[in-house]
């Protein structure tokens, strides 16, 4: 990316802690661009140091954009992040480029391909099909879903949790089908914009050793007391940043459940757990985007 490459923009995917905020930071400060986030947990407040966004030194040289803006009390969808980002385009569109970066699959999805336009789901809704399933087994949630919404329950293999109440709550809230809106055409944001793709692909046992060690470094430069004061706002546990790694092995440790040892050895399993399932999605559904080595840039 050169400098004064106004409509361009740089996508950045690649697993958790493989060193995206870092290059999208070096990439920026060469070519004058903004960075715009796209993991969905760094859209959360209150939570900087437990979802490792980029740090105040770094968001003071560049502009960062939709990164900690939205309450730990709100679930934001894939939607309402489109809805921002088709905002910062707006705003930016002719005057500098762009450079997304995150780990969540699905925006850069989103970002490229379009979004199924569902509308906003009561949240009371929502809650009733959690308790709903809370007691039900794979086969069980399997054929709730079948009944709610069979084209949904035909693609997958298993019964995710969150993907049954998810269908199912879009069917009692609009009388529609969850795949009926997905398989209505849509259009990305990125099809007048010169667009480069990078995932980044670190060597396993690099990326394990970075995992490990920048979960010791959450929990003692500030995760500890982002978790107490998340904690004191007594939330729902079933909102996305009450379930973000680290959050329930730190409180777990507040609470005297398990031992600071125990607290991170299991944030750390969750993490390259998640990592795991990053690389999964990068394989499967962007397989054509250039894999680069962090250490070779």
């Amino acid at each position: 990316m050169t400098g004064g490459s106004a409509g361009r923009v740089v996508l950045i995917a690649g697993p958790t802690a493989s060193g995206k905020s870092a290059l999208a930071l070096k990439l920026a400060l060469r070519s004058g661009a903004l960075i715009v986030n796209a993991d969905a947990m760094q859209v959360y407040d209150t939570l900087r140091v437990v979802t490792a966004r980029p740090s105040d030194g770094e968001m003071d040289q560049v502009p960062h954009l939709l990164y900690g803006t939205v309450p730990v009390s709100t679930r934001f969808s894939t939607g309402r992040w489109l809805e921002a980002v088709r905002g910062v385009m707006a705003d930016e569109a002719g005057r500098r480029p762009l450079i997304f970066v995150g780990g969540t699959g699905l925006y850069f999805d989103a970002l490229q391909n379009g979004f199924a336009d569902v509308p906003e789901i009561p949240a009371e809704i929502v809650l009733q099909v959690q308790q709903e399933i809370q007691e039900m087994d794979a086969e069980r949630r399997m054929q709730m879903l079948r009944s709610a919404d069979p084209a949904a329950a035909g693609r997958l293999k298993v019964a995710d949790p969150q993907r049954v109440i998810r269908a199912v709550a879009v069917k009692r809230a609009t009388g529609q089908t969850l795949s009926s809106f997905q398989d209505t055409p849509q259009t990305g944001l990125l099809a007048n914009s010169v667009v480069e793709r990078i995932i980044l692909d670190p060597d396993r046992d690099l990326l394990r050793e970075r995992i490990a060690h920048r979960f010791q470094a959450m929990f003692s430069n500030g995760a500890v007391d982002e978790v107490r004061a998340l904690l004191a706002q007594q939330l729902d546990p079933a909102l996305p940043a009450m379930k973000a790694i680290g959050v329930p092995e730190i409180a777990a440790w507040l609470d005297g459940r398990m031992t600071r040892e125990e607290a991170i050895d299991l944030a750390t399993i969750a993490t390259h757990q998640y990592a795991k399932r990053q690389r999964t999605w990068f394989r499967n559904r962007m397989g054509d985007w250039p894999r680069r080595d962090p250490l070779k840039l």
